[in-house]
């Protein structure tokens, strides 16, 4: 349905939330100050007749006349135009003319006019000169005017007489491939640029300088992909501290993990006293928790709860919340709006129940009752802050939650289940075709024609950094490789949780050192074994490697093996949930991105995954395309496990859960299971009693039981004594609890009452006093009998008659029992 979006419900009626992303760049710059601009050192402060004669001296002179002249005319020219500026160095000189204020583009239309040389070849000449004074280091021109200008002789002088060990000792490193490359190309260009703006060889960059140079960047290109393998080539070096970032690719994208101040100020409350509370409420319980427990706590007592109050009566700085401010907060938590585009451009919103809602009642009942409980060991600092709870434990009960949630995850792996095998077949097929794809692009040659999934393909004309790259016969551009890269990886996630059943960040913590080999001490076989480091729990356990999960890990393996060493190159990953970067591991899950090894992105994957599905067609029960999410492959694997005749208690170690209830929860309830589990239950009981309770009755004996119900009739009812058990009362009826009274008969037993009262008052009046006793229980008996009747009528006055016979009926209709007499 669309509605109108409530106040309290829209998160951009008030103060906009902090972004932490980035956050982890700030740090970095601040603990790693890139270094500063010099503009004072031995070879800048040169005089003119000095700096002239070095550049006629090797290695600064040019092997060729004609260039090594104009490299001279050219420096002559800037040099004296230079003198011309106020400052004491040749740099100095440099910062303080129009030309650092300039970029590399404009110093190529207006050098000539800066310097008063008017001749045609002026910028040819002049740009020579430029050359040979940075190489001389006699210049350094900064980072923001070299990204607007390139020069291929430039990087290779450097490479030769700057730092000529570091260069060949990093061109042996790397290997001659990637050192050829477009992306190394690249890499050397941004070393290049350090060197020559920083001065000093590679070991003298560093983790500022990258970074400054990374920021530099991103303000003249939207983009960056390629540009951070720099980086990743000078910690291989060895030239960067241990505490170094890992990666610069994602720097100014994540967060890492941040103080609690800032993790409550992100969402700036307005009272700063119950601000300062909640920083010390989540300070408190921090060594308890992990980080993203203590994330999750902040967003849930700070966003959730106390803006939602401070929009509700704006200016509030107490716990003791008024009446009206706890309902309104509840009504408000309970439903939340889900906004989706239109293909038209409207917006619709749909009011949705949260499905958290019992998590944040729970999460604010424990902390007012966190409060009082701390306020008896330190009154003087949480005693103040101690209030009557809002949140009651009814209203923290997340048990019909629960119910729910389980009922929607049983029905997502029953859809699921049987369309594993066409998923799994279909990410080998789709794989297939994209290595077929990959072939057809290099057999072709640059520039020339190939088919791909029925469609004609160009390619492109020459090598670049991304070189399996083509165009379709609309011109658009295909990147292939990445295309191959999504179904191989789509392939192997699918096959190794279909058969292991592990959580995705397990998958994608895997290494080549989990591999390990077990000797059977009974019989000597070696079986092989797959450790899963902890995830959830902080209990490492180790899964058999099947056939099948040994070919998915040796396509893997092969895949991502170094081919000059053989080994797994170790890399670092970047914990998504703990917002820390890992120690570098042979991970299983890794790819090369931009030059670089890297771990596979779950976005990777999902994306995958997704194009494996749409090349099914499955839909699920509402006729929508059907998705599958990695944890669904382990709801599958516990749920085909144990009804395959796992016993639970196993499946609990495999699947690395702390209380089986958790891996029965995850187990998807067939009806045929409880039919099945319900008949074997009666048999086994069965099983347990006298063999001849279960045979089948005579006909005596069967009209001897039907029988019996006709004699339980008497004049006010009908006997509910069990079948062959004698009358306990003696046959005074209206004082059993056995008797279920007849409607018909409610005048009889009236009656009976008005008589028992008048022998009552008969025996009073004679004087008959053991009789008095007797006749008050028949009296109570038959007082309860009318009033029994009276509330039966009233029930079924109320009840809707469904029609159905009842059992004296039908044993009516089939007694053929015979009567004493007869």
């Amino acid at each position: 349905m669309v509605t109108s979006t409530p106040t309290l419900d829209r998160p951009d009626s008030i103060r906009a939330t902090q972004t932490l992303a980035g956050e982890a760049l700030r740090a970095a710059k601040e603990r790693f100050p890139p270094r500063p601009y010099e503009d004072a050192w031995p070879a800048t402060s040169q005089s003119y007749e000095e700096v002239m004669a070095r550049l006629n001296q090797p290695p600064l002179r040019a092997a060729s006349a004609s260039t090594h002249d104009y490299r001279r005319r050219g420096a002559k020219h800037i040099l004296r135009w230079l003198q011309d500026q106020p400052g004491d160095t040749w740099q100095q000189r440099w910062n303080a003319s129009p030309a650092a204020g300039s970029t590399g583009a404009q110093w190529n239309k207006l050098a000539a006019g800066w310097t008063g040389y008017g001749a045609v070849n002026a910028n040819g000449i002049l740009n020579s000169g430029l050359f040979a004074l940075v190489c001389a280091e006699v210049l350094r021109p900064s980072l923001h005017w070299q990204l607007t200008r390139t020069s291929t002789n430039l990087r290779a002088v450097i490479c030769q007489h700057r730092d000529p060990k570091s260069f060949a000792r990093l061109q042996e490193m790397v290997g001659p491939e990637a050192w050829s490359s477009h992306l190394g190309i690249l890499a050397k260009n941004v070393l290049v640029k350090l060197v020559i703006a920083k001065g000093g060889g590679l070991a003298d960059i560093n983790v500022g300088d990258a970074i400054e140079y990374m920021e530099t960047h991103r303000e003249h290109r939207a983009t960056s992909g390629g540009q951070s393998l720099f980086y990743s080539w000078l910690k291989d070096l060895g030239h960067l501290p241990p505490d170094a970032p890992a990666s610069l690719r994602m720097l100014h994208r994540t967060s890492g993990q941040v103080s609690v101040e800032q993790l409550v100020d992100r969402y700036h409350p307005q009272s700063k006293q119950i601000r300062d509370l909640l920083v010390e409420y989540l300070k408190e319980r921090q060594p308890s928790m992990d980080y993203t427990s203590l994330e999750d706590a902040s967003r849930m007592l700070v966003r959730n709860f106390w803006l939602q109050i401070e929009r509700i009566q704006p200016g509030i700085d107490t716990l003791a919340l008024p009446p009206e401010v706890v309902a309104a907060w509840k009504q408000a938590s309970r439903t939340k709006i889900e906004r989706r585009r239109l293909p038209d451009g409207s917006v619709h919103e749909t009011v949705t129940e949260r499905a958290n809602y019992g998590y944040l009642m729970m999460g604010v009942r424990a902390f007012y009752l966190d409060l009082a409980h701390w306020a008896v060991e330190e009154p003087e600092r949480w005693g103040p802050w101690v209030a009557p709870c809002p949140v009651s434990a009814a209203d923290a009960s997340t048990s019909k939650h629960e119910k729910r949630r389980k009922a929607k995850m049983d029905q997502r792996t029953r859809e699921r289940l049987p369309a594993l095998s066409t998923v799994v077949r279909a990410a080998r097929a789709n794989w297939t075709e994209a290595r077929e794809g990959m072939d057809a692009l290099r057999a072709a040659p640059l520039g020339g024609q190939f088919t791909f999934r029925g469609r004609t393909y160009t390619r492109q004309k020459k090598d670049s950094s991304t070189p399996f790259r083509a165009y379709d016969e609309s011109g658009r551009r295909a990147h292939l490789g990445l295309v191959e890269e999504r179904a191989f990886w789509a392939w192997a996630t699918i096959e190794f949780l279909q058969h292991t059943g592990v959580r995705i960040e397990e998958m994608l913590e895997a290494s080549h050192h989990a591999l390990i080999q077990y000797k059977l001490p009974t019989t000597g076989e070696v079986v092989p074994l797959l450790q899963v480091a902890p995830s959830k729990t902080d209990e490492e356990r180790l899964l058999l490697v099947s056939p099948e999960l040994a070919d998915v890990l040796s396509t893997i393996i092969a895949r991502v093996r170094d081919p000059r060493t053989g080994a797994i190159p170790m890399l670092p990953s970047y914990d998504i949930a703990e917002k820390v970067w890992d120690p570098p591991m042979p991970l299983l899950f890794q790819w090369t991105y931009g030059g670089q090894h890297t771990s596979v992105s779950r976005n990777l994957i999902r994306t995958g995954i997704n194009e494996v599905l749409e090349r099914t067609g499955l839909t699920d029960s509402a006729g929508y395309p059907l998705d599958f999410a990695p944890h669904d492959f382990r709801r599958i694997f516990i749920t085909d496990a144990i009804r395959s005749g796992l016993p639970p208690h196993i499946a609990q170690v495999l699947a690395g859960h702390s209380d089986i209830n958790t891996t029965m929860g995850y187990n998807a309830i067939y009806p045929a299971d409880a039919i099945e589990a319900h008949r074997a239950f009666i048999a086994r009981r069965r099983s347990l009693r006298p063999s001849e309770e279960y045979r089948t009755p005579t006909n005596e004996e069967w009209d001897a039981f039907l029988a019996h119900f006709e004699k339980r009739k008497v004049s006010i009812g009908t006997c509910a004594r069990a079948f062959g058990s004698p009358c306990i009362h003696e046959h005074a009826c209206v004082r059993c609890s056995l008797l279920r009274p007849d409607p018909a008969q409610r005048a009889r037993l009236a009656e009976i009452r008005d008589n028992l009262i008048a022998r009552i008052s008969e025996a009073e009046q004679e004087g008959w006093l053991g009789e008095i006793e007797g006749l008050q229980v028949s009296l109570a008996g038959a007082q309860e009998k009318l009033t029994q009747l009276d509330a039966e009528q009233v029930r079924q006055r109320q009840v809707i008659d469904l029609g159905m016979p009842r059992f004296s009926q039908i044993a009516t209709r089939i007694s053929t029992a015979r009567g004493p007499s007869s």
